[in-house]
Formats: C-alpha cells, sequence, structure tokens
C-alpha cells in the first residue's frame, strides 16, 4: 500500500507543507520516475528521497560516502520513529545477522550503504532478492572526475544500472557545476527531463573574505561574535591545524584537530565530542568532510585559499544547515596562490584535468578579488544568478577602487628591470626604494623602477601585486622560489597600456550585517533567551542519556519555536514546526516541563 507522503511530513517529520521543489520531486518518484535533485545544503535534500522510500513498497536503498554520515542520518531518523539502519565494515557478528535478518524480512523503511560496500557481489545478491522502493545516491558530485571531490568507487555506482532496471534512481547533491551535473545525468542513465534544481543560494550565509594580515588576530576577532556556538576552522596543513588548535584552547576556546594524519580512535573521538557537545570548534583539513550533518554549525573559516570555488562552496555550506543565520570567514594571500598553483603543477593528473583545476583556481580568486557582491559572483560560477544580496561583506562596506593602471605599469616594468626572477617581496622592496643589502649587491639600486611607487605603502603593493597575479599578468615561478614574472597578457598590458580598476586593500572586518539575521537565539527577547537556553540544557541532558547528538533530538530552530511560542499543553507543541508524533510522545512532556518552570 502507498502512504501519503504529506502524511509522512506531518506525523514524522513535523512539517506541514513542502518547501519548494520538494513536493514536485516527490510526485515524480512515487510515480516511479528516476531523478537527478541538485539544492543547497540546507534545502531539504534528504526528504526528497526518505519520504518516497517510505511511502513506495519495499526498502529504500541510500549510498552514502562516510560512515560516521551514515551513523548521523540513522539516528535522526530513529528519533523520529523511522526504521533506518546503516550496513558498514563497522559492523560485527550478532549486529550484522541481526541486520541481515531485518532486511530479508521487510522490517526496513530505509538502508544505508557506503558505495564499497554496495558493490561486493554478496550485498547484490542479497538485494536482489529484497524489494526496493527506490535507490538514492546522495554526494552524487562524487562521481563526477571533473568534481571537486571525485571517488573511485563512486564511479562503479552505474552498475547499479544494469543490476536494478526496474527501481527509480535518484542523484542528490548541493554541489555541482554544469560539466559534473552532465556527466552524473550521463553515468546513471539520468534523462535531462528528470532533473530538478533548485539553485545554489544559501541566503541565512554571510560571506567574507580578506586579505591575511594577521590570521590568528582575524580569526580570534571574529570569533567574537560566536561565543558558545560550534564552528569550523579550515586549515591546508595537518601541522598548522594541530597548532591552531592548541593557540584557540590557550584563548579559551574548546578546539580540536582533525586531520588524515591522526589516529583513527583520536579523530572519531574528536569528530563524536564536536556532534555532541555544544560551542566545540573543529580545526580541520578537508579531511574531515562530507561527514557532517550538525545543523548548527555557526560559522566555518577558512584559514587557507580552497582549491576550487566547489570546494569553498561545500565546505562553506557546512554552516546553518538548519536555516539560521551563520557567518564564514575566508582568508588568503600571495602565499597561497602561489602553493595552489604549485600544487596543480606538481600533481601526476593529466593536462586536461589540469586545465581544468587551473581554471577553478583562476574563478576562486576571481571570487576573491571581486569588488561586487560576493553571492553573485559566487552564484554566476554554478550559473545561478541574483542580485546583491546585502548580506556579505561587499555589499555591506563596497571596497575602494583606483584607477590601478599606473601602478600596474610600475609593477610590470620593476619585475621586467630586475629580471624576472624575484619574489613579490623583493619587487616591494625595490618599488619603495628600500635598502635591502640584496637590491644594492644586485644594483637595483640603479634602475629606474628603484623607489618609483612610493606614492603606496607595502600592503597596498602586496595587494596589487596579488591581483596581478590573480588576474594573469604576472606568472609565479613554482618550480623554483616564487619568483614573479610577466606572463603574455602582461606584455599585452605593457605594450596596449588599457585602464584598470583595482581594489584598494581594507582592514577585514567579521561584523554581521546589521538587518541580515533573521531568528536567531541572540535576537529572541531576554526571557525567551533564558528559556531557549534552560531547553537547550535539556535537550543535552536527553541526548547524552542515549550517546546522540543533541540535534537528533530537536534542532536548534524548533527550540527556538518553542521558546517563542511557549506551548502549554501537548496539542499546542504538535503545533511547532520540527515536532512529529514520535517526539512528541518521547520528549512532550520534559521539554512542556520545562516551559512550565519559566512560565511561574
Amino acid at each position: 500500500m502507498i502512504a501519503d507522503p504529506l502524511h509522512i511530513l506531518k506525523t514524522v517529520y513535523g512539517y506541514d507543507a513542502f518547501r519548494g521543489l520538494q513536493a514536485d520531486i516527490v510526485d515524480h518518484v512515487m510515480a516511479g520516475n528516476n531523478a537527478f535533485v541538485l539544492m543547497p545544503t540546507g534545502g531539504g535534500k534528504s526528504l526528497c528521497y526518505q519520504i518516497p522510500a517510505m511511502a513506495r513498497p519495499g526498502m529504500g536503498l541510500v549510498v552514502s560516502p562516510l560512515i560516521a554520515l551514515m551513523a548521523d542520518q540513522v539516528a535522526a531518523l530513529r528519533q523520529a520513529g523511522v526504521k533506518a539502519a546503516a550496513l558498514n565494515s563497522d559492523l560485527q557478528g550478532d549486529e550484522r545477522h541481526m541486520l541481515w535478518r531485518e532486511i530479508s524480512s521487510g522490517a526496513l523503511d530505509l538502508l544505508y550503504v557506503a558505495p564499497e560496500t554496495l558493490l561486493r557481489p554478496d550485498i547484490l545478491d542479497l538485494l536482489h532478492r529484497t524489494p526496493l522502493s527506490l535507490i538514492a545516491i546522495d554526494e552524487a558530485h562524487c562521481l563526477s572526475q571533473w568534481g571537486h571531490d571525485f571517488r573511485p568507487s563512486y564511479r562503479q555506482l552505474d552498475a547499479l544500472v544494469a543490476q536494478f532496471p526496474d527501481t527509480p534512481r535518484m542523484a542528490l547533491t548541493a554541489t555541482a557545476d554544469a560539466p559534473t551535473r552532465a556527466e552524473i545525468l550521463s553515468h546513471l542513465r539520468i534523462a535531462e527531463s528528470d532533473a530538478f534544481i533548485a539553485g545554489f543560494d544559501r541566503p541565512n550565509i554571510r560571506y567574507a573574505i580578506a586579505e591575511k594580515d594577521n590570521p590568528r588576530a582575524q580569526l580570534k576577532h571574529f570569533l567574537k561574535e560566536h561565543e558558545g556556538e560550534s564552528g569550523i576552522v579550515y586549515c591546508l596543513s595537518k601541522r598548522k591545524t594541530e597548532e591552531m588548535a592548541a593557540w584557540l584552547r590557550d584563548q579559551g576556546y574548546t578546539a580540536l584537530p582533525y586531520h588524515g594524519g591522526m589516529d583513527k580512535a583520536e579523530r572519531q573521538t574528536n569528530q563524536t565530542r564536536f556532534h555532541r557537545e555544544e560551542a566545540v570548534i573543529m580545526v580541520a583539513t578537508i579531511a574531515f568532510g562530507m561527514g557532517i550533518d550538525k545543523p548548527d554549525v555557526r560559522f566555518v573559516a577558512h584559514l587557507d585559499l580552497p582549491g576550487s570555488i566547489e570546494a569553498y562552496y561545500q565546505e562553506t555550506g557546512r554552516a546553518g544547515r538548519d536555516g539560521l543565520p551563520s557567518d564564514t570567514l575566508m582568508l588568503y594571500g600571495h602565499e597561497d596562490i602561489v602553493l595552489r598553483r604549485r600544487f596543480i603543477e606538481e600533481s601526476d593528473a593529466p593536462e586536461p584535468r589540469k586545465h581544468t583545476e587551473r581554471q577553478k583556481l583562476d574563478a576562486l580568486l576571481g571570487l576573491a578579488e571581486t569588488a561586487g557582491c560576493r553571492r553573485q559572483a559566487l552564484l554566476a560560477y554554478f550559473g545561478d544568478h541574483s542580485g546583491p544580496c546585502g548580506n556579505c561583506d561587499t555589499c555591506a562596506e563596497p571596497p575602494d577602487l583606483f584607477d590601478g593602471t599606473v601602478a600596474t605599469l610600475k609593477a610590470l616594468s620593476c619585475i621586467h628591470r630586475t629580471g624576472e626572477r624575484f619574489g613579490q617581496a623583493y619587487i616591494v622592496e625595490v618599488l619603495l626604494g628600500g635598502s635591502d643589502e640584496r637590491i644594492a649587491q644586485f644594483g637595483h639600486d640603479r634602475i629606474s623602477t628603484y623607489g618609483i611607487g612610493k606614492e603606496h605603502d607595502s600592503r597596498t603593493w602586496r595587494a596589487i601585486l596579488r591581483q596581478l597575479i590573480a588576474l594573469r599578468l604576472v606568472d609565479v615561478d613554482l618550480a623554483g622560489h616564487g619568483g614573479l614574472s610577466i606572463s603574455e597578457a602582461g606584455r599585452r598590458f605593457l605594450r596596449e597600456r588599457p585602464s584598470l580598476m583595482l581594489r584598494v586593500p581594507t582592514k577585514p572586518r567579521a561584523t554581521r550585517v546589521k538587518g541580515a539575521a533573521s531568528r536567531t537565539p541572540t535576537a529572541l527577547p531576554e526571557t525567551d533567551r533564558t528559556l531557549f537556553q534552560a531547553l537547550r540544557e535539556k535537550r543535552t541532558e536527553i541526548a547524552r542519556a542515549q550517546s546522540v547528538p543533541p540535534y537528533v533530538i530537536f534542532h536548534d530552530r524548533t527550540l527556538i519555536e518553542l521558546a517563542a511560542a511557549r506551548p502549554g499543553s501537548r496539542s499546542q507543541m504538535a503545533k511547532i514546526p520540527g515536532v512529529g508524533e514520535v517526539k512528541l510522545d518521547r520528549y512532550g512532556d520534559a521539554f512542556l516541563a520545562v516551559i512550565a518552570e519559566h512560565e511561574e
């Protein structure tokens, strides 16, 4: 018997209506059709496969990349009364046998499995004997060799097309540009007419990008707005991850490192603490990736340049999954550009792949250096469009521009006259007429460009050179010591001398834009905020007793609604978004008691 999706939405998840394209996607899959779903993080992708899986006859099969991610999703579903389980290599003995029995008896609504496990012949044989309602491939961008997070095991999932030709297939992702989307559709044999593109905009996220000046001081300033909140700080190296986590602990924060060089048990312990405790900062390399289903991450900071806009979007997208306002900050400098380009050139990738990676890095640098709205530039990369957002650093404080034509000509001439082999710091010293002993040694205190740049300070010249590198007017010797040389485009600039507007470097600011925040805990009236904290403490107490993350009990958004509405009965609490029937039965009395205490 096919159940009513809207009834499931209300009774299981506690919501009265679908959002955006959810209803269209659910109806499409309910009819037995395939679907490609591109929806921003926090947009409700999971409901698009979970509800049809429960409503259609059979068990829903969900391919997910990481054990930790599967565990969180299963825990959240079980809290809502859904019969869900995960099949992975961690299951041993009796647990595995019990799961086999549940699968064979048809007792499960949803089974989560990693691609490596799914493609084993014994697993496929079992699933051929199990009626399936659908097959959902989450994080589907991992299938594309052009995506930022390609995984060979995902590429093999196209075998499912022949293995289960009559089972609806769904591919879901939050991050896929046009080539990546085309590749996913091709490999999984999903027609373009079955694609649902909901866009990429995350309006609750505030984007800010700044030049590295004093990264620790900049980060500390950024974190002032996020006392008592959870967040992620991304670093490029394992060593920097460890050092930054230790420094943050010295500053009074609960900060934990996470990188691929750590012992697996320690890494798992830190991830568990991040998920189950409040106000934990995870300092991580990109090894801390998709296994993050924590909805109340309030900030993401990058202390080094990511590799592409896709990576930046994916990593910043781990903030604000619950839809509440969240902040991001990315710091970068000349050294980051050099390092990223070196990674590309020294990799073993074939030339077409390197060419693509160069283009992706250039697009990210364009985002970093834009004087316009960050969100507009970010969405335009994915083929999405919007007006100025009013919720990014450049909208809040538009950067000043200046006619950089003369400055560019001076910089390029100086690079040329010093032999196109010196790095950024040296070129700046020559332009400023510095007394570096090497300048005298090489005779560069006697060339025409010595001291011709005194109208700008060293910080401005560094910013100018960084922009010229981003614009590909200047190349960097990646194999050597970072020497600067003039590119072909730079030589054309010297010949043609077109006008060029450049950004004036500004001190980074990390304060939230006024009026950008919607309902948040800090925006609540004092009395409601006190109740919100009490409800949060009760949630933590219940979660700790069950050894589950607090957010699988209720999201912050639900607690905010409870604090504002102050329901006095179960029937009133049932009207709060996010309160389904099972959760109301399990936790309604406990939370109503907390609310009653604050009414006295």
